[in-house]
């Protein structure tokens, strides 16, 4: 579905971005820290990378420093106008006229700074879970700098995939793949470095200059970003819309809340709600434990059940026992 990687200058360092096909518009992610060779193949964002590919052509791209973009000029700690010029070379190196920006959490700052100074080239602006005032206090009173080093501790583990996003489903081979990710998209020491930049990214002067459409999207429940942030980010720039759906995760991207949000966004660039099924089916898994008989006078088996989510696809038909669909479970 994804090209190989590419590489767009952006003044002396490569920016890596991957693209799907071409669509009706370009949707640019905007991420702080990701690694665009593996950050669209996780198993968890498949169903919305779908979805999405229906509205435009999806472009992933790297952040200087993170994933397989150019390191940091040696000494140099990135500004918010670099991250920002990053859009700028990916558009440029694709020819893309203009994009619809999707800015997640930290990588709001790059995404509005970009919007504000080229609206000719910013059709929408997209936020999930964002945040403008760095002074805003964590949820449940934690210091912010015991937050930050919670994280660059949780780091390569695939954990504080985990614990933002609670309501996802979540099993060892899940959290391997996140672990995965993290570790190729930065390490550890760059997450200590850059977590303190994006935490302290003061973008509220910026708010008010912004003038492409805009919508916020909220989560109610979110644990680590509270909607008010958002909220107050909306009420900042003229004619944004502000929603709040319900969900505890921190990313609109994955399950099981993906659906309400793609939805929205749909509803926002075409002026169309389209229905997206739900492909989960609630299933009972029995294993049966055979003992042998040679373990005992009579043979005897344990029949256990556990319930669980499988996600289906369509059968392919191309089997004669290919009779329904298939699926993988989501424990």
């Amino acid at each position: 579905m994804f090209s190989e990687t590419r590489y767009a200058l952006n003044g002396d360092l490569r920016v890596a971005y991957r693209t799907t096909r071409e669509g009706p518009r370009d949707i640019v992610f905007v991420s702080p820290t990701t690694n665009c060779e593996v950050f669209p193949e996780l198993p968890s964002l498949q169903g919305w990378i779908e979805a999405m590919t229906s509205l435009g052509r999806l472009i992933f791209f790297d952040q200087p420093g993170t994933g397989v973009s150019d390191p940091f000029t040696s000494g140099a700690l990135p500004t918010l106008e670099q991250w920002a010029d990053s859009i700028t070379a990916v558009l440029d190196d694709l020819g893309s006229r203009e994009a619809v920006l999707v800015a997640v959490y930290g990588g709001f700052a790059a995404a509005v700074l970009f919007a504000a100074t080229h609206p000719s080239r910013t059709s929408a602006l997209v936020a999930l879970e964002v945040y403008a005032d760095p002074m805003n206090e964590p949820i449940g009173g934690a210091d912010r700098e015991g937050v930050i080093a919670n994280f660059v501790a949780m780091w390569g583990t695939g954990e504080w995939q985990h614990l933002s996003n609670p309501d996802m489903p979540w099993n060892e081979e899940i959290r391997a793949a996140w672990a995965r990710h993290e570790r190729l998209a930065a390490s550890p020491a760059t997450i200590a470095v850059t977590m303190p930049l994006i935490a302290e990214m003061d973008v509220r002067p910026v708010l008010p200059t912004v003038h492409v459409p805009t919508l916020v999207l909220q989560h109610t429940d979110d644990v680590m970003i509270a909607p008010e942030w958002g909220k107050d980010v909306s009420d900042h720039i003229s004619g944004a819309k502000y929603i709040e759906l319900p969900g505890r995760n921190m990313y609109h991207f994955v399950e099981p809340e993906w659906r309400a949000s793609f939805q929205e966004i749909a509803q926002f660039l075409t002026g169309h709600q389209p229905d997206v099924a739900d492909d989960r089916i609630l299933a009972t898994v029995l294993f049966t434990d055979i003992v042998d008989s040679r373990a005992g006078p009579q043979r005897s088996a344990t029949v256990t059940g556990t319930r669980c989510l499988m996600r289906t696809t369509p059968s392919s038909g191309r089997n004669s026992d290919d009779s329904g669909p298939r699926g993988e479970y989501v424990w």
